[in-house]
């Protein structure tokens, strides 16, 4: 679900002309590099997080957004959802 609502913050169409797909509807955010998924459940420590705090600073390149889809969140360390508050409470 997290990735269909990430598609459409991205896409682009411009009207109400749907039988033309715009690209990121076309990628249907499986190749775009705008859409970037992390499995906490793996990737649970700070060092994680801190990698992921230094790619925000990237802006988007083919869609509006740059998207962070942070799957199993529960499963971060308290140390790396420390970080992963001071990363939204102070943006980079």
């Amino acid at each position: 679900v997290a990735r269909i609502f990430a598609n459409l913050i991205n896409c682009y169409h411009n009207n109400d002309d749907y039988s033309k797909l715009c690209q990121i509807c076309e990628e249907n955010g499986s190749n775009t590099i705008d859409i970037i998924e992390m499995d906490a459940a793996s990737n649970n420590g700070v060092d994680s997080i801190r990698e992921l705090r230094d790619k925000i600073q990237h802006l988007p390149s083919a869609g509006n957004y740059k998207i962070y889809i942070i799957d199993e969140v529960h499963m971060l360390s308290k140390g790396a959802f420390n970080a992963l508050l001071k990363t939204l409470e102070e943006p980079p």
